[in-house]
């Protein structure tokens, strides 16, 4: 292992800085445009708008209208997208598979030590990325890294202080 401690900063720096974090964004963009049930969802929410369901809708503007319906119905689609995007980072056979794996090989990398560090069946990075969802506001805009680790994603700042242990039998 390398003579420094590598912290959850070095680490998405390095996916920053190598593309992975805008494929990974790519993927799940991807994922959501071809998620029937939050398209079907999303369609119902528009046609029971209280905007569109108000007599004189017809008389508004084109952007009267969507202004209307953004202001309506921006939360609740955003909170189901939100969750939709939850359940693919933590699907464990899927795309959360792949960013767990890639979260480790990243930290294996810059630390020098071999694969695999932790079994796959429930590594840190999936307890991490668990833990900032549990401590996520969906209301909330694009926050910095420093700022969920002070609202309470304990466990981000801890492994960044706290040396990493190997399970034993590895």
């Amino acid at each position: 292992m390398g003579s420094s401690i590598i912290t959850p900063e070095d680490v998405l720096e390095s996916l920053m800085n190598d593309g992975t974090i805008d494929a990974i964004r790519l993927k799940i963009i991807n994922q959501l445009k071809a998620n029937e049930e939050l398209k079907k969802n999303t369609i119902t929410m528009v046609e029971q708008s209280k905007v569109l369901n108000t007599p004189g809708a017809e008389k508004q503007t084109k952007r009267e209208l969507f202004d209307s319906l953004r202001q309506e119905l921006e939360t609740p689609v955003l909170e189901k997208a939100s969750k939709a995007v939850w359940e693919l980072i933590l699907d464990n056979g899927g795309l959360g598979k792949e960013i767990s794996e890639t979260v480790e090989r990243v930290f294996c990398r810059l630390s020098g030590c071999e694969l695999p560090l932790f079994p796959y069946s429930r590594s840190e990075s999936e307890l991490v990325i668990e833990t900032a969802k549990e401590n996520s506001n969906p209301s909330s805009k694009k926050r910095s890294f420093s700022e969920m680790s002070m609202n309470g994603a304990d466990e981000v700042a801890n492994v960044s202080r706290n040396p990493l242990t190997l399970p034993e039998g590895l």
